[in-house]
């Protein structure tokens, strides 16, 4: 069965779960009306199934490879970007002004989501270069928007961001990329990058590097750190892409999965840049675009979960292998293929519930200004990011379970998913920092923002008692005990919370899932998604349970063992 995107799950979700009509009745977003949206969805849904997805084996099968100093892109890759961008794909969330649709992240996400779902390779070039744009929209020039936006929003040319170094990972103050004034207001960067993903292609006018580095006599760590960009190529008198930058793709990074997508090697010697934002300020607007980008990771996540999932199950429709319980004889009749199909749709469904959630509360941060929407977006960023990346490498891992012996072989693909999601727990902060800026920076409010949510959380469940009181009592509970521990982790010092951490982050999770689920019934009581809602809450959401008493286990048993008794 081909890829298809799942339209309809996403039109529920914004009609019945995460009110997108709250966010399309400001003022902000009052364009993107009920028919703009389905319109929207339903082509790029055709974008996905008739161009991206014929492209996901061929850049498994044919990576990007380095050639003379040139990146060479997998076969169709250069057919397929231009068709995203001929179709305004990159801009969907940008400034009008500039030539962006300037529609709701909420519609933004469900679009990227079906994207990575399509081809997770090439969608995580658009990906990259819609984090650029809001970076700049929010921290550079008037100049420098007025150059760069249009051609990054048209897709001629596109964004990247370069972190990371070999000595500097996730301590991003320990980087030594350095940058000089030239005295007209450029600057001369210099210095190493790596797991620059999309750092160049053959097939656009300019790539264009947001780079961190340090300027002379800055103070030590992040403070000291400033942000540049510095384009492939110097535009030219008329905006152009001109001659060639002090910079080049020094080697592409033989990887686990995603072969399709270059990650690069970059290095620069005293290319030309410009300063973004003010000096110093290099984090905070870095900041920006990697928020956008968690939240897109974790779309990445539950896209990647929805291919295996649909992948898993053409083969169980079709595979028939021993005896079964149903009328098919295929094997989606045994009852522990139906077992893990069904966690696979469920918890997909859930992560894309919790992914939309957290874009609503940035769309209506962005259409409010108000604090209770900035909170709740901060808050639950890390969940989408940790929990929709979690979910996808296992609905990914149990793809390849359903197919058997033929998941560990690669002619199936099944495999593929797995190898392409793996990072997505990694990158844009790993789900293990996500779960300690959960329980401490996202806490500092008290855990107001928390209450506040676990207060809907709960009205929600006391309305549908009457209804399906065997559903909303367990979530209920479930928010309850998550409520309990959360008062307790507020009240303890950072090494205990880091240690409870990511059992902590997965059980807020689970219980949110519970919630997604529940009103999903609740406006579909007698068809497939109260049904898919009983398995979650009976089957899934009782792993809150063992996941809070973890998260209130304490340090001692973490710490332990010495450095040398875990070498014994």
């Amino acid at each position: 069965m081909p890829y298809r995107a799942p339209v309809d799950d996403y039109r529920f979700l914004f009609d019945h779960v995460v009110d997108l009509a709250q966010v399309t009745g400001t003022d902000r977003f009052a364009e993107a009306t009920d028919d703009l949206t389905s319109a929207i969805l339903t082509e790029a849904g055709k974008l996905c199934e008739e161009v991206m997805a014929p492209l996901q084996r061929p850049g498994d099968l044919y990576p990007a490879h380095l050639e003379n100093g040139v990146v060479r892109t997998a076969p169709g890759y250069a057919e397929g970007y231009k068709a995203i961008a001929e179709g305004g794909w990159v801009g969907m969330a940008a400034d009008p002004e500039y030539g962006g649709m300037g529609l709701p992240m909420t519609v933004t996400t469900a679009v990227n989501e079906m994207m990575s779902a399509a081809c997770l390779s090439l969608q995580l070039s658009p990906l990259m270069t819609q984090g650029q744009i809001e970076a700049l929209e929010h921290h550079a020039s008037d100049e420098l928007k007025a150059l760069y936006l249009p051609k990054l929003i048209s897709g001629e040319w596109t964004g990247t961001m370069n972190l990371t170094e070999p000595q500097a990972g996730s301590d991003v103050g320990a980087l030594s990329s350095k940058a000089e004034e030239n005295g007209d207001g450029t600057y001369s960067v210099s210095g190493q990058k790596i797991y620059i993903s999309w750092g160049d292609n053959d097939f656009t006018d300019n790539v264009c590097h947001l780079v961190l580095a340090r300027l002379p006599g800055a103070p030590a760590g992040t403070k000291g750190i400033s942000l540049f960009l510095v384009p492939r190529n110097l535009p030219d008198e008329n905006g152009n892409a001109g001659v060639a930058n002090s910079l080049k793709v020094v080697s592409l990074e033989h990887k686990m999965g995603l072969h399709g997508s270059p990650t690069c090697v970059m290095q620069y010697d005293g290319a030309k840049g410009w300063l973004v934002g003010p000096e110093g300020g290099g984090m905070a607007a870095m900041f920006t675009m990697m928020n956008n980008a968690r939240l897109g990771v974790g779309g990445q996540g539950v896209g990647a979960a929805e291919g295996a999932y649909q992948h898993a199950l053409a083969y169980a429709l079709d595979r028939k292998q021993g005896r079964t319980e149903g009328e098919t004889g295929a094997i989606i009749d045994h009852a522990d293929v139906r077992r893990m199909l069904m966690t696979m749709r469920a918890d997909t469904y859930a992560a894309r519930g919790i992914a939309l959630m957290c874009a609503v509360a940035i769309d209506m941060t962005t259409a409010t200004g108000d604090d209770k929407w900035k909170s709740r977006a901060a808050l639950l960023t890390p969940i989408a990011k940790a929990f929709g990346t979690d979910i996808g490498n296992e609905v990914a891992g149990m793809g390849i379970q359903v197919h058997g012996g033929m998941g560990f072989v690669e002619e199936t693909g099944a495999a593929q998913y797995a190898r392409d999601v793996r990072v997505t727990t990694i990158y844009e902060g790993t789900n293990g920092i996500q779960a300690m800026d959960l329980v401490a920076r996202k806490m500092m409010d008290g855990g107001e923002a928390a209450g506040l949510l676990m207060d809907e959380i709960e009205a929600a469940a006391e309305a549908a008692r009457d209804t399906l009181p065997d559903l909303a009592e367990p979530v209920w509970q479930a928010c309850e005990s998550l409520r309990e521990t959360t008062e307790w982790m507020i009240a303890q010092n950072h090494r205990v919370r880091f240690a409870g951490a990511v059992p902590y982050l997965r059980a807020f999770a689970r219980v949110l899932g519970g919630h997604i689920h529940l009103t999903s019934a609740m406006n579909d009581p007698k068809g497939p998604r109260a049904k898919l809602a009983q398995f979650y809450i009976q089957r899934l959401l009782p792993d809150h349970s063992s996941l809070l008493a973890q998260a209130q286990a304490g340090d001692y048993d973490v710490y332990a063992l010495t450095p040398e008794e875990f070498a014994a």
